[in-house]
């Protein structure tokens, strides 16, 4: 669908007589990102999955500036308004986690519930903003050097190599979810990483206590880093709610999808 300053490729499906969901997929990531989890919510949900800006086949029509979390977010809000969504639920992971959260707290009348997965509402301080500016420029440079598919490749296989992303590695998938990174295009993943990153991103840490809209953190046990930051969520805000996923690290929807599916459903479906 073409939008000001966006074209979106999107999979709206479902014979909407169902709640919906719209997915936000993470960084480097795509359309497809949810699709194992979506195959076991099918039954009880229509959804809406895309790919961001930067990433897949939704092309930014615009100048950079149209990458960022503010611009993106409104943009969502007018496709929503095209495909005559008033209000669905919502789901975020990783970068779409942080997106999910912008959202929630300029948008609220548009969600019921939210679920951000391995998320954060940014970097509460400017120093620890720029810092990060410069490590992403750094990572960026990097990704636009990688020309070839090996090197793209190779690029991906030492970002999985974080700590936060636990035994992912070890994934019986991992090879078939590493094909569905590189149809990405690292150009593009750049502008996605300078614009759309956490150093970019305004912090959202002080509207936390103004969040009215129930929130369900989800953060898996190997990753300690998210789990620091999404018990300060939690504390912050009243209407959120926090579980630390099993055998799984920052990417649970793929390593335990599960577990991860059963608490969405328990939550989704909850009365409050």
């Amino acid at each position: 669908m073409n939008l000001e300053k966006y074209h979106f490729h999107y999979f709206l499906i479902g014979k909407f007589n169902k709640p919906l969901i719209l997915f936000l997929h993470g960084f480097m990531g795509n359309i497809n990102e949810f699709d194992e989890a979506i195959k076991l919510l099918s039954d009880d949900f229509d959804y809406l999955t895309l790919d961001l800006p930067g990433h897949g086949k939704t092309q930014v029509l615009g100048e950079d500036e149209y990458y960022t979390i503010a611009n993106t977010a409104h943009a969502l809000i007018n496709l929503l308004d095209e495909l005559k969504i008033p209000k669905c639920f919502l789901v975020g992971y990783s970068m779409g986690g942080r997106l999910a959260l912008y959202l929630t707290l300029y948008f609220p009348e548009r969600f019921h519930k939210v679920v951000l997965e391995s998320a954060s509402p940014g970097l509460p301080t400017q120093a620890e903003r720029l810092e990060r500016i410069k490590l992403d420029r750094q990572i960026g440079k990097k990704l636009t050097r990688s020309l070839e598919k090996s090197d793209f490749a190779l690029f991906l296989s030492n970002w999985y190599n974080q700590t936060i992303f636990g035994h992912i590695k070890n994934h019986l998938e991992y090879n078939r979810m590493l094909e569905s990174r590189l149809q990405n295009n690292p150009k593009e993943l750049d502008k996605s990483l300078r614009f759309m990153g956490t150093g970019f991103q305004p912090s959202l840490w002080e509207k936390l206590q103004d969040n009215k809209i129930s929130m369900l953190l989800l953060v898996g046990e190997y990753d300690d880093k998210f789990i620091a930051i999404n018990t300060e969520m939690a504390k912050l805000c009243e209407f959120a709610k926090l579980k630390i996923i099993s055998n799984a690290g920052h990417n649970i929807h793929f390593e335990n999808t599960l577990a991860f599916v059963e608490n969405i459903k328990n939550f989704l479906d909850a009365a409050s």
